[in-house]
């Protein structure tokens, strides 16, 4: 009986060895995503408190029937023009697309907006489906961590 009882300690000792051996690296890397999970947000949620940008200027000019927009980064962060969302009334434009031009800071070659640089998106009011009426028309734009901002047409002539 004492050799029984060893032997089926040893099956049962064998046994957990090799349930831990496959249990273990299923934990490891599971504990490792959420810690890759976590960590993305966070870098996310920094990025959103390091965006910060305004709206200067939206107008509508009647007599070239463009809607162009100013915007100015005030963060830290380094933003992509093409990457930002501009809503004219309740119509999105991709300010990426070919349906708006961007300059940053006066040049028209470059997609990088950074700190203290301003952004210029001029659109086409032909490209619109919406009307734009001065005083009543909102235009908001939204960059690529969500970061928004707001602002009223006014229009020219």
């Amino acid at each position: 009986m004492g050799v029984s009882v060893s032997a089926s300690t040893a099956i049962i000792v064998a046994g957990l060895f090799f349930a831990f051996t496959t249990f273990y690296p299923v934990a490891a890397n599971g504990l490792d995503r959420v810690t890759d999970a976590q960590h993305g947000m966070h870098e996310r949620a920094l990025q959103q408190q390091n965006t910060e940008f305004a709206v200067t200027n939206a107008t509508f000019d009647t007599g070239t029937n463009t809607l162009t927009v100013t915007a100015t980064n005030d963060g830290a962060v380094g933003l992509v023009a093409g990457d930002a969302t501009l809503v004219v009334g309740n119509e999105y434009v991709d300010v990426g697309g070919s349906a708006a031009d961007t300059t940053v800071d006066g040049d028209a070659d470059t997609e990088l907006w950074l700190g203290g640089e301003e952004l210029v998106i001029d659109v086409s009011g032909s490209d619109l489906s919406t009307s734009i009426v001065g005083g009543e028309t909102r235009v908001v734009l939204v960059v690529e961590s969500g970061v928004r901002d707001a602002a009223t047409v006014t229009e020219v002539s």
